[in-house]
């Protein structure tokens, strides 16, 4: 998997946009407002940030060594996870949960923005 494959999932979610508040480095994944997705470009191997349900963190922190929390971040609720040799459905899982999870928590009329448009 690519950051090309990565972008386009996510680009293919409603009111999704993408960024570099950080650096010409991080790509940052945004729906509305708030950030759902963390990409190092030049990072080899290639590895996202996502946030995901605190107990399915655990859960994946102890089945898969690639994914342990965020560096920089809350890490209760955010992953760091290199994509190496992980399944493309659990990838694409995690990024729809961080996904789910961030667009539950903007406000009625953003969603409402979002889900119209």
């Amino acid at each position: 998997m690519d950051a090309n494959e990565i972008l386009d999932y996510c680009l293919a979610k409603k009111g999704v946009t993408e960024t570099f508040p950080f650096d010409n480095e991080t790509l940052v994944m945004k729906v509305g407002t708030k950030m759902f997705l963390l990409m190092g470009l030049e990072r080899q191997p290639l590895g996202i940030n996502v946030k995901t349900d605190p107990e399915w963190s655990a859960e994946l922190r102890e089945q898969h060594p690639q994914i342990t929390g965020a560096f920089h971040m809350n890490k209760t609720h955010w992953n760091s996870v290199l994509l190496d040799g992980l399944k493309r459905d659990l990838i694409f899982r995690m990024i729809d949960q961080s996904y789910d999870l961030v667009f539950k928590s903007l406000t009625k009329k953003a969603q409402e923005s979002i889900s119209n448009s």
